[in-house]
């Protein structure tokens, strides 16, 4: 579910926070959305900490071009919030993924912006999508990249009490 939570209304300098505060928040509305208090319900987002910045979705094309040249051959780290609700429990945790951007082109930024791609995600890229090519290389879960931490949501559902092993869906015959 799109949780309608305004992104906007939460500012912070430190990326870990904002990324941490965002998922709490969009958590909170769909679970509040849901009234169930058997749902299991998770939020995630995620902001790129650059040069001592921080950054989440681009505002324009202007804007994602300017950020992929000041990227391109660089490094940043991608952290992504996690907040799992179960009833009343309520576990939030964040997990950070250092990402190495390839040395690209002016005319292969030009391309991948005019995709749009990059003008809806953290940080300008993707890694499961066009812009995976123009990342060189993770350092920690690529999954955390992709917008969800797997291995840490098994832990926050294991520290709900939930088997991570009960989600899987059997297929009937």
């Amino acid at each position: 579910m799109v949780s309608g939570v305004d992104e906007n209304q939460v500012d912070s300098y430190d990326a870990e926070n904002l990324a941490a505060a965002l998922a709490q928040l969009k958590c909170r509305a769909v679970a509040a959305q849901l009234n169930d208090p058997y749902a299991l319900v998770i939020g995630c987002d995620s902001v790129l900490a650059f040069e001592n910045g921080v950054l989440g979705k681009p505002d324009d094309a202007r804007e994602a071009k300017a950020r992929w040249h000041r990227m391109r051959g660089r490094s940043g780290v991608l952290h992504t919030g996690h907040c799992v609700r179960l009833g009343d429990q309520e576990f939030v945790e964040t997990a950070s993924t250092v990402v190495h951007f390839a040395d690209v082109s002016d005319a292969e930024i030009d391309a991948y912006v005019a995709t749009g791609e990059p003008l809806t995600v953290a940080g300008a890229f993707t890694l499961d999508g066009l812009g995976g090519a123009f990342v060189r290389g993770v350092e920690g879960d690529p999954h955390n990249v992709v917008g969800i931490s797997l291995p840490l949501l098994r832990e926050i559902v294991m520290d709900l009490g939930v088997n991570w092993t009960d989600l899987w869906v059997t297929p009937r015959p």
